[in-house]
């Protein structure tokens, strides 16, 4: 309840108030709006606590959002959905799911009667994508995914909404070193891989790229016998040899 700068919206319409004082004498009589809305908040949100439990589901309207979540209005009562319980996929903003006024079911993931603090979910509605991920990404498999995020040791896969998987820079090329993933991968690049390595515990998937091509030292014991005369590039000079 916010104060209102401008009156002239509310000229010729009707609304409930709370006699707050009467001046017989003067004949005027003062009411309150906001007073009326306060005791309907009151007994709405006593029910409403009443019938918090954790793991239930509620229904409420989307208040207002931040960087960190949403608060949403149960009914006199306002709980914070924070943007690690909006989705088992990555979220850069709560604004990419939700916006002010959306009519919202969540589940109460906690509610501190003392503090009349509660903490709601989103994601929690649905099945956590890890709970089944090895069948459905069984190891040698290969997969194909958007690149969601780079850094200088690999770049992160998003396979399904919620799944992600790290191609380490040692698993990008059989024969370039690969010093960062920069290099190799652009956001939005759509890439294949292999799966290496499962770990649903940990919420880990291990990816590689240079896997989807045969490696080519396994043909150089074929294509280079010792004796054999060969004419090559000099790439590097060090003090022990040349490359």
């Amino acid at each position: 309840m916010k104060p209102v700068r401008n009156l002239d919206p509310y000229l010729g319409k009707s609304f409930d108030m709370k006699v707050i004082k009467v001046n017989r004498r003067r004949g005027n009589i003062v009411l309150s709006r906001k007073l009326f809305l306060e005791t309907i908040n009151a007994s709405l949100k006593e029910e409403t606590l009443a019938g918090l439990e954790e793991g239930k589901l509620v229904e409420g309207a989307i208040k207002n959002i931040t960087e960190y979540g949403a608060f949403v209005d149960l009914g006199g009562v306002d709980g914070l959905l924070h943007i690690t319980d909006m989705s088992w996929g990555r979220l850069n903003h709560p604004s990419e799911m939700f916006q002010v006024g959306d009519k919202v079911e969540v589940a109460v993931l906690k509610y501190d009667k003392d503090t009349e603090r509660v903490s709601l979910g989103y994601k929690q509605k649905f099945p956590d994508p890890w709970l089944s991920v090895e069948e459905r990404y069984p190891i040698q498999a290969t997969v194909k995914g958007k690149v969601v995020s780079i850094t200088d040791y690999g770049a992160f896969v998003e396979l399904e909404p919620g799944i992600e998987g790290l191609v380490h820079v040692s698993e990008m090329s059989w024969t370039k070193k690969v010093k960062s993933a920069k290099g190799m991968v652009n956001l939005g690049d759509q890439v294949e891989a292999l799966i290496l390595q499962v770990d649903s515990d940990n919420r880990r998937i291990s990816l590689g790229m240079k896997q989807i091509t045969p490696n080519p030292w396994m043909a150089i014991a074929e294509k280079y016998q010792p004796g054999m005369i060969v004419t090559g590039t000099v790439r590097n000079i060090t003090e022990f040899g040349a490359f």
